[in-house]
């Protein structure tokens, strides 16, 4: 199974880890490597999110939460399609 990020979910890390970044460098990277670890995590478990019922179809769209984050993916047959990633803190509607 292939990862493939949305431009949004692009823009979303890049956010996410700037915040960080001006505060704590350290910290930042750290996030960044948890967010990619659990992300692969879903090659071999792509279920392992918690299905988004509010989704036309909850059996392919998911949230992963890695500690304070969240990663909105869908399950294809070939592909698993990171669409976007918050902080917890952060309102999902607004993204």
């Amino acid at each position: 199974m292939k990862i493939k990020f949305s431009p949004e979910a692009v823009t979303d890390l890049q956010r996410v880890v700037k915040f960080v970044e001006n505060k704590n460098p350290f910290a930042a990277r750290r996030i960044a490597i948890d967010l990619q670890e659990g992300v692969e995590k879903l090659k071999l478990f792509p279920e392992i999110g918690l299905p988004v019922l509010k989704a036309p179809d909850p059996a392919q769209i998911r949230d992963l939460y890695i500690n304070d984050y969240a990663v909105r993916y869908l399950i294809t047959d070939e592909v698993i399609y990171i669409l976007r990633i918050w902080h917890d803190k952060e309102n999902e509607r607004h993204l």
